[in-house]
């Protein structure tokens, strides 16, 4: 079984893949024997231990311009599709934005998030994380367009990802190539949702632990929590910071006053309706707001509150905030693509769907 370990970075809009080739299996034995026998030292064999592990989450089969070839105007309908409907309303581009990410945090980003609950099994459209997620209706009007175009080729996954890019970009977010090649998984589960999803009462630790598993570092988790300077959050995911923090009745003493009370009169005990914005002013508008009010102490989410709580993640925080977002748009951009490549399925995996909500039959 040969091994692709491939790493990717940005470099302003180009996408540089940097690929080693290792044949896993051959190369691992003969390195375990070598090493028994001191001549090797026992860092490669680890290294190489390690390569292995990194494959599920580097997308190994995914380039850019992968439908170059068999439908040229594959990325151009759909960010054409796009932009239609997040220009008429901009409050899509973070529902659209937060569905790629839910989608790649439950078995990968294979499309899985799209598909609808049957009579037998309720799919993770279903779960309450995934409840509030909308504009399902952009990527069936991409899919729409490309199978009159093109039938049978691009993946829904792919039009996820691409449509997350495109929202973003148009609401003046930034804009990253997105590698493409993904092809859509056959089953979606309401249990795995709840299971894999980060909480938004997560504490820096589990944050950390849930990202780490997906190949994703420190920096990748202060960096994707920007995202949250777009879109709204329900009452009832951080009502427990307001009225019963720690079962007393009381505040998150990490919580700004005067933000505190702000949003007291927005939301009472039980309210399981209401919504604020996450970055109240701006909430249509993709910037650095974000991290200025994660510092002063106003996030929203005790997730993001929790950004403060560990030295690296902290220090991002502050930089974004003391520096108006200097690095933030390339940084996202970095992370974004690094994210679109989780858990992946290419070559013959999985299948392109006909429609995004069902599975082929």
């Amino acid at each position: 079984m040969v091994v692709n370990c491939s790493f990717a970075k940005t470099k302003g809009r180009q996408l540089v893949r940097h690929v080693v080739t290792y044949d896993h299996l051959t190369a691992l034995e003969t390195l375990t024997m070598a090493s028994h026998n001191k001549l090797v030292p026992l860092v490669l064999l680890q290294l190489l231990i390690a390569l292995s592990v990194v494959q599920s989450y580097n997308g190994q089969g995914l380039k850019v311009g992968f439908y170059k070839y068999t439908c040229p105007a594959a990325e151009t309908i759909i960010a054409d599709t796009t932009r239609q409907f997040v220009s008429r309303s901009p409050t899509l581009a973070a529902p659209l934005l937060r569905m790629h990410f839910h989608d790649c945090f439950v078995r990968g980003c294979d499309g899985s998030i799209l598909l609808d609950s049957t009579k037998t099994n309720q799919a993770e459209k279903a779960a309450f994380p995934n409840l509030r997620l909308r504009g399902y209706q952009v990527i069936d009007a991409a899919k729409s367009a490309l199978e009159k175009t093109c039938p049978g080729v691009v993946s829904c996954a792919d039009i996820l990802a691409l449509v997350a890019r495109d929202a973003v970009a148009t609401i003046n977010g930034p804009y990253w190539d997105v590698p493409t090649g993904r092809r859509d998984g056959r089953v979606s589960l309401a249990s795995e949702a709840l299971t894999n999803l980060p909480s938004p009462s997560a504490k820096i630790t589990q944050l950390q632990q849930g990202f780490a598993s997906r190949g994703l570092n420190n920096k990748d988790l202060a960096v994707l929590s920007g995202g949250h300077t777009i879109g709204t959050a329900l009452c009832v995911t951080f009502a427990s910071r307001l009225y019963n923090f720690t079962g007393k009745g009381d505040t998150d003493p990490t919580l700004d006053l005067r933000y505190a009370a702000n949003l007291r009169k927005r939301c009472k005990p039980n309210d399981r309706t209401s919504f604020v914005e996450m970055d109240p002013g701006s909430f249509k508008t993709f910037d650095e707001d974000y991290y200025n009010l994660v510092a002063r102490k106003r996030g929203l989410l005790v997730s993001d509150a929790a950004l403060l709580n560990d030295p690296e993640t902290s220090a991002y925080v502050i930089l974004q905030a003391t520096t108006h977002g200097s690095t933030f748009a390339q940084d996202f951009a970095e992370s974004m693509v690094k994210m679109s490549q989780i858990g992946v399925l290419t070559g013959k995996a999985g299948e392109i769907r006909k429609t995004c909500a069902l599975v082929n039959y």
